[in-house]
C-alpha cells in the first residue's frame, strides 16, 4: 500500500484513511491508481483489487478535463479544488462530488497525486427538496390570499347579475346577464383548481401496484396503439398508507403530461422501486416507495424546469399548467415529494412516498 506521504503507511495513517467518509485515491506520475480507501471502494461499487493499477481515464470520465489539471498539478506542485463536479465512474455510476487534488513530492520519492472526492449528490438533492417544499408552501399561502381577494368581488358580480336579470323583461338582454353569471362561475372553479386539494387524505393501507394498474387502464383507454405503456414493478414493495383516490389523481396527472409530451408515438414506463434510509425534506425514512413515470418525449425546456410545479406554468398552448401543481400538493399531503429529471428523449417523474411501519 502507498500512503498519503508516498512512502510506507503507518498504522495511524492507515486508520485515518480507512475511517474517512470521503473517497481517497492515490495516483502515481503515470496517473495509475496506487491506493484507494474503503469509502472509495463504496463510491465505485468495486473492490480495490479490481481498481488498483488502472489508469485514471479507465476509472473516471469527467466533462471538465480534470486529467489535464491533475497533470498540471503534478508538474507545478500546486493543489486545486473543483466543486460540484459531475463524474461518471466505471460503466454506469454517475455522481456529483467536490474534487480536491494535492500533489505529493518528497526527495528520492516518485511523484504522486492524492485525490479526495466528497460525494454531494445527496446533500444537493436534500437542499433542492427543501427549497421545493418551501416554495410550494409559500406559493399556496400567496394563492390562498389572492383567492380570497378574487372570490369576494366575483360573488358580488354574480349576485348583481342575478338581481339585474330579474329586472329585465327582454330575453335578449337576459342572455348577457347569463354570460356574466356563467363566466363568474367559471372563474370560481378556476380559482378552486389553482388552490388545489382542500380535503385531507383518507389514508388506508394499499398496494401501490393496484393504484398504478388503475392509472394504466385509464391511459390505455385513451392512447393510440402507437403509444406503448410498459410496467417495471418491484413486487416486494410493502403496502403504503395513502388515500387511493388522491394517489390515482396525482399519478394520472403526471402520466397525462407524459402522454402529451410524446404526442402520438412513444413509450411510457411505470416503474416502482424501494429506497432505503432515504431523506424527504427534513425527515429520514427507513423505507420509501419510489414510483416513476418515464417517457421518451422531447423533454421539459430548461427555462421551465425551475418552475414546473407552479400553477399556470405550461409549455402547451392549450394547457392550464395545473396538473403537476395539483399532483405535488397531493403528494405533499402524504409527507412525500415529486422529483423529476428531464433531457431530450427521457423525462422521469418520481413520486416518493414513505412506507410506514404499519405497511411492512
Amino acid at each position: 500500500m502507498v500512503s498519503v506521504m508516498a512512502g510506507p503507511a503507518t498504522t495511524t495513517q492507515q486508520r485515518i484513511l480507512e475511517g474517512m467518509t470521503s473517497a481517497v485515491l492515490l495516483f502515481d506520475e503515470n496517473m495509475r491508481l496506487q491506493y484507494i480507501n474503503p469509502a472509495g471502494e463504496t463510491l465505485f461499487s468495486v473492490s480495490a483489487r479490481h481498481l488498483l493499477q488502472q489508469p485514471y481515464q479507465a476509472l473516471i470520465e469527467d466533462q471538465e478535463d480534470l486529467q489535464e489539471l491533475l497533470q498540471e498539478a503534478v508538474n507545478s506542485s500546486h493543489p486545486f479544488t473543483r466543486h460540484e463536479v459531475s463524474l461518471k465512474l466505471g460503466q454506469d455510476i454517475e455522481v456529483v462530488v467536490d474534487f480536491t487534488a494535492v500533489p505529493l513530492s518528497e526527495p528520492a520519492a516518485r511523484q504522486a497525486i492524492l485525490v479526495e472526492m466528497h460525494q454531494i449528490d445527496r446533500l444537493l438533492r436534500i437542499s433542492r427538496e427543501k427549497n421545493q417544499i418551501n416554495q410550494q408552501h409559500a406559493t399556496r399561502k400567496i394563492l390562498r390570499g389572492l383567492a380570497h381577494e378574487v372570490k369576494n368581488p366575483l360573488g358580488g358580480l354574480r349576485g348583481a347579475a342575478q338581481l339585474l336579470e330579474r329586472q329585465l323583461e327582454s330575453e335578449e338582454l337576459k342572455e348577457y346577464t347569463r354570460v356574466i353569471i356563467d363566466e363568474a362561475d367559471r372563474l370560481q372553479k378556476l380559482v378552486d383548481r389553482i388552490l388545489g386539494p382542500n380535503k385531507l387524505p383518507d389514508k388506508r393501507l394499499l398496494n401501490i401496484h393496484t393504484v398504478l394498474e388503475h392509472v394504466r387502464n385509464l391511459l390505455v383507454a385513451e392512447v393510440s396503439d402507437r403509444i406503448k405503456i410498459h410496467r417495471d414493478y418491484d413486487p416486494s414493495i410493502p403496502e403504503i398508507e395513502a388515500d387511493a383516490d388522491q394517489l390515482i389523481q396525482a399519478i394520472l396527472n403526471i402520466a397525462n403530461n407524459a402522454r402529451q409530451a410524446i404526442e402520438d408515438k412513444g413509450n411510457i414506463t411505470l416503474r416502482t422501486r424501494v429506497e432505503r434510509k432515504f431523506t424527504i425534506g427534513k425527515q429520514r425514512h427507513d423505507l420509501v416507495a419510489r414510483i416513476e413515470v418515464i417517457d421518451d418525449g422531447a423533454g421539459i425546456p430548461k427555462e421551465m424546469q425551475d418552475n414546473i410545479f407552479f400553477p399556470m406554468v405550461t409549455g402547451r398552448a392549450d394547457g392550464t399548467g395545473l396538473g403537476l401543481s395539483i399532483a405535488q400538493s397531493l403528494i405533499l399531503q402524504h409527507d412525500g415529494l415529486i422529483e423529476f429529471e428531464s433531457v431530450p428523449g427521457r423525462t422521469m417523474f418520481a413520486v416518493l412516498l414513505p412506507i410506514s411501519k404499519e405497511g411492512r
